[in-house]
């Protein structure tokens, strides 16, 4: 099998600074997506923490099999699962101590989507804290695998919000869950196998606020025989031509035979 991957982030339209920071680790077969947030810059500290955190950590780990983790094993998921919410749980940690060490940072915050892609096994692990997603498309499908860390979708599972009320609901950016809210952090993480066939992809809300998923699966159907940088520059030049309100990030890969 092979697994071709690409990464990109654009300002958008609207915004001076790029909050958003990605990862394309193609050896260690991690992708990620953090989303910053936070006033005088800190949001981009924030997620290039996030990024450079899980970056070093994978890295160190795999150099070095019995380096001590900082955070336990969670004996109720594989080691490879704990693996990454251990990064990010790490992740969290750094951010939130760089709050302490300097009130220029406080409040700052972000979240971050992450996958971790066992290539020999054919295996996928999807972690995630905040409203950044994780897609899987294949043949013509797309299926949202992460649901968002936010107030309106905490609305919409308790059934007090239909999706048509969402659209319109005027605090749909309110994160409930992000990295450097607290000392300690509940990661989310999924469990997939991969398919021939399949294509991955993590994105900031920048991509999802701005473009719908049935055009999203439009653009995907359209550009299916092509390469990846392809598929991600379509997809940001769709949020951008619908405002660009917001950076916008993308890391992808695809399962070929």
């Amino acid at each position: 099998m092979k697994y071709p991957a690409y990464g990109t982030t654009d300002v958008g339209k609207k915004r001076e600074l790029n909050e958003d920071s990605i990862a394309v680790l193609g050896e260690q077969g991690v992708y990620v997506v953090a989303d910053g947030m936070g006033g005088h810059n800190a949001g981009e500290v924030a997620s290039s923490i996030a990024i450079e955190t899980v970056r070093r950590f994978f890295k160190t780990s795999a150099e070095d099999e019995d380096m001590t983790w900082p955070y336990k094993i969670d004996p109720t998921i594989s080691l490879e699962a704990s693996k990454l919410t251990v990064g990010i749980q790490f992740s969290n940690r750094s951010i939130y101590r760089k709050q302490l060490e300097n009130k220029a940072y406080a409040g700052m915050g972000t979240t971050i989507v992450a996958m971790l892609l066992l290539k020999e096994k054919g295996e996928l692990y999807i972690a995630h804290v905040g409203d950044s997603r994780a897609y899987r498309s294949y043949n013509g499908t797309l299926e949202q695998i992460t649901e968002d860390h936010s107030l309106v979708n905490e609305y919409l599972r308790a059934g007090q919000l239909t999706p048509e009320q969402a659209k319109s609901f005027p605090h749909k950016n309110v994160i409930m869950r992000a990295l450097g809210m607290k000392e300690n952090v509940m990661v989310e993480v999924h469990k997939h196998i991969v398919r021939p066939g399949e294509l991955y992809f993590a994105c900031s809300d920048g991509l999802t606020d701005m473009t719908q998923d049935e055009e999203i699966r439009s653009i995907l159907r359209k550009h299916q025989n092509d390469s990846l940088e392809v598929i991600a520059t379509a997809l940001i030049k769709s949020a951008n031509d619908n405002g660009g309100k917001d950076n916008i990030s993308i890391v992808m890969f695809k399962v070929e035979e």
